[in-house]
């Protein structure tokens, strides 16, 4: 690639990971570039004031950290959240949301120092290269985007471990220790390393966030969480603030095992690949607010929201959070849950997780007509004619095939699953 000045300023996404350490030095060699870290703090569970001092030691002439964890929360966990979006099943889309903020945020670093040119540690098969750079697109579209990983002759982590050891930086990864993890508020990813293999068994050490099951408290507890709009507010009646909710979800649903996921999912780029996650505060939130839909939604908004949830998943999956379709997907949602205030009660007990209770001053359930005693409001004769009407077009496709069957003398299976014998006249 060629860069607009003979030494440019290079704005890094940096993690103090294996990757992005060996790519600062990599800049320098390659570009003879001022590199500039960019940290994006969105709840990972590290010490992020080391990182300056670690960048500097790699090469960097300059280190930034940015708190992100509030607008991470409120502006992209929750309208992921409220849109129910879920990914392959299981996967409540940690990594994806985060991408797309921290770009954002690198790229307007960027301009704001008259950078050159902008830089990520994705590899060639992630999906993460993708998010990076259709936000870079979205707010820096002039700046050109150096990836190391389509360019340099490291072609595996070990490789990338030999580099690190050559040019004397120190890394936490290790042979041993292979695994690669993304961590930020709302879950803690692993992959890589012998989970390669879809068949092998995660190991126990391998979790970070969640207590194993076998070893959570012997004793359930109850959970009361309050939405309001479709949005979380509290936590067993205490009113919270966006961060400090996920927070205390994450330590209860932790301690007792809750949400683990073992995903076979599909990447953006064409292949398949296996990911172990721990969300459990998400999951928690992810079930009650579904929940308590049950009770304020009636079944055409659902299926609606349904299909919305499938979209949403695969827009924030693919990175392109940054686009007119989710604006509109988010008024949709607005409209839906603007009835979705509440309060749902879980119980967490080893790893499982159920519900205890739900309730809504708009709900849509009527104990009177939902009984199977008498109701002045429901009159069983009205069932007849709706009935008649809700089969008609069974009744229809059935006389109609025995009246063909009659004319042609066969025995046959009507559309209505009945077989019609029909006796020929003598």
């Amino acid at each position: 690639m060629i860069l607009p000045n003979s030494k440019p300023t290079v704005v890094l996404a940096y993690s103090g990971g294996l990757d992005t350490s060996i790519i600062v030095p990599w800049l320098k060699e390659t570009y003879e570039a001022r590199v500039l870290c960019f940290v994006a703090d969105v709840g990972q569970d590290d010490d992020l004031t080391a990182l300056p001092e670690k960048a500097r030691r790699s090469g960097a002439v300059g280190c930034e950290i940015a708190d992100l964890k509030g607008p991470f929360v409120k502006d992209f966990i929750w309208p992921t959240l409220r849109a129910g979006a879920l990914y392959a099943r299981k996967y409540l889309l940690g990594t994806g949301m985060a991408r797309p903020l921290i770009a954002q945020k690198q790229a307007e670093y960027a301009l704001a120092v008259g950078a050159d040119a902008l830089s990520h540690g994705c590899t060639g098969k992630g999906n993460d290269q993708v998010r990076f750079e259709l936000a870079y697109m979205a707010f820096a579209p002039q700046l050109p985007v150096i990836v190391p990983w389509r360019e340099w002759s490291i072609t595996s982590r070990e490789g990338a471990l030999g580099y690190a050891e050559e040019k004397g930086i120190v890394v936490d990864a290790s042979p041993e220790k292979i695994y690669s993890r993304d961590g930020n508020l709302w879950h803690l990813s692993h992959e890589g390393g012998p989970l390669e293999d879809p068949d092998y068994e995660p190991p126990e050490d391998l979790f970070m966030i969640t207590t194993a099951p076998e070893r959570a408290p012997n004793v359930p507890e109850y959970v009361t969480l309050g939405f309001e709009h479709g949005y979380p507010v509290s936590v067993n009646g205490q009113r919270l603030e966006p961060v400090e909710l996920v927070s205390r979800l994450n330590a209860i649903a932790g301690a007792h095992g809750v949400g683990r996921a073992d995903i076979v999912e599909d990447r953006l780029v064409g292949m398949k690949s296996r990911g172990i996650y721990e969300t459990p505060g998400g999951t928690l939130l992810f079930t009650a607010l579904q929940e308590l839909e049950s009770l304020v939604l009636d079944r055409r908004s659902m299926a609606l929201k349904d299909g919305i949830a499938a979209r949403y998943a695969d827009l924030v999956y693919e990175g392109r959070w940054w686009s007119a379709e989710r604006d509109a997907m988010d008024s949709m949602v607005d409209s839906l849950l603007a009835q979705a205030s509440g309060s749902v009660r879980l119980k967490l007990y080893k790893g499982s997780l159920s519900i205890a209770g739900r309730n809504s001053p708009n709900t849509l359930y009527e104990p009177g007509l939902a009984s199977f005693g008498s109701s002045e409001s429901f009159n069983p004769e009205d069932s007849t004619g709706f009935v008649q009407l809700f089969g008609l077009p069974i009744r229809v496709a059935a006389t109609r095939d025995m009246v063909a069957e009659a004319n042609s003398g066969d025995v046959v299976i009507g559309s209505a699953g009945k077989t019609a014998a029909i006796e020929q006249e003598s």
